[in-house]
């Protein structure tokens, strides 16, 4: 495999809102994304910049992480968020212990199944790890099957966690952990 792993830059703002963008168009990003892909285009650049600013290299609360292909275009990617004990996520559950929250998984169509997915969870991992986390979780859709079988795949399990979608009602979302080894 010749593609590098790696942090984004907060300089790589533009790439990372072009591989969002193409993310947001993907068949299944409407079970995947909790964003529509004309609402992420009607950005403005400056929401890119901040968002890259925040997870680039040497951020502390969180880490987009690329494959980048040998001629430089970015293939795939994800976010890992940092949790910390005594706060409220997103959806309004606590937290209960410093824990890391990947987001964003997005691998493009033509490479996927080579095992990128699994090389960027495994730094996705590793970082969160590395700032000392007891677990990482995910959410993923009830319905999003092929997702929901390559997370077990790499080790995370289901935790019980039900998480309602917003305005779809009769639509559940899935907490899955992976506990620190």
């Amino acid at each position: 495999m010749n593609y590098k792993i790696r942090s984004i830059r907060a300089d790589e703002w533009a790439a990372a809102k072009e591989l969002r963008l193409v993310a947001l168009q993907d068949p299944v990003a409407h079970l995947a994304f909790l964003e529509t892909y004309e609402a992420a285009k009607a950005q403005p650049d400056s929401f890119y910049q901040e968002r890259a600013v925040g997870a680039a290299e040497g951020a502390e609360k969180a880490q987009q992480i690329i494959a980048e292909g040998p001629d430089g275009e970015w293939v795939g990617t994800l976010t890992v968020l940092l949790e910390e004990a005594g706060t409220v996520d997103w959806a309004g559950f606590a937290v209960e212990r410093k824990q890391g929250h990947i987001v964003g998984v997005f691998v493009r169509p033509e490479v996927r199944g080579i095992g990128l997915t699994e090389v960027l969870f495994d730094a996705a991992l590793e970082w969160a790890w590395g700032r000392g986390v007891e677990r990482v979780r995910l959410i993923v859709h009830e319905d999003n099957e092929r997702a929901r079988r390559f997370y077990g795949k790499v080790g995370f399990v289901p935790t019980g966690v039900v998480v309602p979608l917003s305005g779809h009602p009769a639509e559940r979302e899935l907490e899955m952990a992976f506990e620190r080894p």
